[in-house]
């Protein structure tokens, strides 16, 4: 098996598959946004995380794969309020619509499927160890920031330089009073006409960067084996998460 090679983005070098912990290859992969239909550039991304599983599973590894379902974000949040109903109501409905046209596509279905709505507690953890750390900061309208200046190594993934780096988040630069333009947002203080939770660090919602990271280390750990998604979201998506997942956990994500 060890005769197995992928492409690191990080490296960028083909390296050998050696599984953290020798036995199981654990596998995280960016799924879908459900605000609308996924359509079949959405999809490509979805088969390649499903034809690597396969295959890994034909060559005799045990494989632990799963596919995050973001249930909240500003999209969500813009589409229900226009269609008048819940970001529940129209998430489910999305969700049900993602899983036919993948069951259509005859796609594995991942083995957990964890929805950020329902890791609220985590997220709030580990966004709390981050403002511990002096990584994150919060602003007069209770919103919370992950400090890049905090983290020299930020933009490696995506080979930038931090000094030239654009926005690194879902909403316009003066949305929020950051104290650097680069910094992005871990949560979102409460605003009227949005979804929030009242929570140890305030009342409001999860960014879509610290997502992930709370449901990948929920589910696999502080550290696995294969991350997946689209090449649109190696920055600023992937690159955020390691950067709040390393400051978080002192490990290599």
């Amino acid at each position: 098996m060890s005769d197995v090679r992928l492409l690191d983005t990080l490296t960028a070098e083909t390296r050998p598959l050696v599984p953290v912990d020798r036995e199981t290859v654990r596998i995280y992969s960016c799924g879908p946004t459900v605000y609308g239909p996924a359509h079949i550039g959405n999809f490509r991304s979805f088969l390649f995380a499903d034809l690597l599983v396969r295959y890994l599973r034909w060559r005799g590894f045990q494989v632990r794969w799963v596919m995050n379902i973001t249930d909240i974000d500003d999209k969500i949040i813009k589409r229900a309020n226009a269609a008048g109903e819940s970001t529940r109501d129209l998430t489910d409905r999305y969700l049900a619509r993602f899983l036919e046209d993948a069951e259509t596509l005859r796609m594995t279905r991942p083995d957990v499927m964890p929805r950020a709505t329902e890791h609220i507690e985590p997220i709030v953890s580990l966004i709390e160890t981050l403002m511990e750390g002096g990584h994150a900061y919060r602003t007069d309208d209770g919103s919370i920031f992950f400090r890049i200046a905090s983290w020299p190594s930020y933009g490696r993934l995506a080979r930038l330089d931090p000094e030239q780096m654009r926005v690194g988040e879902r909403v316009e630069a003066d949305e929020y009073a950051k104290d650097d333009v680069r910094d992005f947002a871990l949560w979102k203080g409460a605003k009227p006409g949005e979804p929030s939770w009242a929570t140890s660090i305030g009342e409001g919602r999860p960014g879509w960067h610290i997502e992930c990271s709370a449901m990948s280390m929920e589910q696999l750990g502080p550290s696995f084996d294969i991350h997946t998604g689209g090449v649109d979201l190696i920055f600023p998506h992937h690159e955020d998460e390691i950067a709040q997942s390393e400051a978080a956990t002192g490990q290599q994500f």
